[in-house]
């Protein structure tokens, strides 16, 4: 597990991407927590989104699937992406996929593990 550093990559012009996220059928019927999340590529360019949870949209329940249009710094291949939770509920994603960017494919990390409390959590697969 390494340690992630959330910065702010300037002039970097601005991309979109799609990040589609699975929550396990095995996670709690719904959470309440507060879910961040960053992903990047080996260039050190970052995307950064501070809060994707709503509960009243009823976001991240149990076996459902949630798509989120997120804009920041753009960035060539994804090759790292780290999730934040705070709260008790608890809650387990499946998979995350996340495509755009400067042509990049879509990438998708499989969790399927509980995501610990109050720390970046996640994978680095750039090289």
């Amino acid at each position: 597990l390494s340690v992630l550093r959330i910065n702010n990559t300037q002039n970097a012009g601005t991309c979109y991407y799609s990040v589609s996220i699975r929550t396990s059928c095995s996670s709690t019927r719904y959470t309440r927590d507060r879910i961040s999340l960053a992903f990047g590529d080996a260039y050190g360019n970052q995307i950064y989104a501070p809060r994707l949870d709503d509960p009243r949209s009823r976001t991240f329940e149990r076996c459902s699937s949630d798509t989120f249009q997120i804009s920041g710094p753009c960035a060539y291949q994804i090759c790292y992406l780290y999730l934040y939770r705070s709260g008790y509920d608890g809650w387990i994603p499946y998979d995350i996929s996340v495509s755009g960017g400067y042509g990049s494919h879509p990438v998708s990390f499989y969790y399927n593990v509980f995501i610990p409390p109050d720390l970046w959590y996640g994978f680095n697969n750039c090289y």
